[in-house]
Formats: structure tokens, C-alpha cells, sequence
């Protein structure tokens, strides 16, 4: 295991704006195609029906499978080429956490799937996602450090 390549990973993921910004109440593991983020619902990630937005969903849901690809390439950001979901429940507190894992890889192409639950350990959304690797190589400039 390549707890190191995790550690850059997991600074890049938290000093991302979004999550320094935004998705402020996070917490995010990362092991061999696996990542695990959980997220504190806060009402302002409502939309007016007083649930959380279905962009919440494919947030976590994208993250997750995005650093489980990307805990097994090493060298360079992989990009999210097409991304399903599927929500099921929705969820208006308490907190919610992701999981995604590696499905299929081969030299140019990573599948992951990730699922999201709620506090009860209820499936409140699934995704299947398809990721390739960019020219963009991991670095410093890019928050991994």
C-alpha cells in the first residue's frame, strides 16, 4: 500500500475550494480503490423542499469514485468521462457517507461504482462512473503535497 500517494491524495481532496469553501463538514479516507467521504447535512445544501440537492448526491457519489481510481494511478489526475446516478431516498439530516470502489481498469480506462448511505445504513443513492487519465500530472500545484 502507497500510504503516501493516500496522504497527497487526501490534502489534494481537502484543499480543493469546493471543500474548503463549501462541503466544509467532510471527512475523507482513502485506501486501495477505495474512498470513503461523509459529509454532516447543513440546510445549505437544501433545495425548497427542505432535502438535500441532488448536486449533493453526485458530489459524493463523483468524489468517491474519483480517488478510488485514483488511489491506483499514481502519475497523473484522472477525469470523470461520464457519470450515472440514482437516487432512491432523500435526506434532510444527520449525516450521510460514500463509499466508492474500482470495478474494471485496463491501461486508459477506470470503472468505479460508489454507493451513499444514509445515518441508518440505508442506500439513499448508487452511481456507476467511468474515469480516464488526463495529461495533467499529480503535483504541488494542484494541492497534491
Amino acid at each position: 500500500m502507497n500510504t503516501k500517494h493516500f496522504k497527497k491524495l487526501k490534502n489534494m481532496y481537502l484543499s480543493a475550494n469546493i471543500n474548503t469553501q463549501i462541503y466544509t463538514d467532510t471527512s475523507f479516507e482513502i485506501a486501495l480503490e477505495k474512498a470513503t467521504i461523509s459529509l454532516t447535512i447543513s440546510k445549505k445544501y437544501f433545495h425548497a423542499l427542505n432535502a438535500i440537492h441532488g448536486s449533493v448526491y453526485f458530489k459524493l457519489l463523483d468524489d468517491v469514485a474519483f480517488f478510488a481510481v485514483n488511489s491506483i494511478v499514481k502519475d497523473v489526475f484522472v477525469l470523470t468521462t461520464s457519470f450515472n446516478i440514482n437516487i432512491i431516498r432523500t435526506v434532510n439530516s444527520g449525516k450521510i457517507t460514500a463509499v466508492g470502489t474500482v470495478k474494471f481498469k485496463s491501461k486508459n480506462l477506470f470503472v468505479a461504482e460508489s454507493t451513499l448511505y444514509n445515518e441508518a445504513g440505508k442506500v439513499i443513492a448508487f452511481g456507476t462512473g467511468n474515469f480516464a487519465k488526463s495529461d495533467v500530472r499529480l503535483s504541488e500545484e494542484i494541492g497534491y503535497k
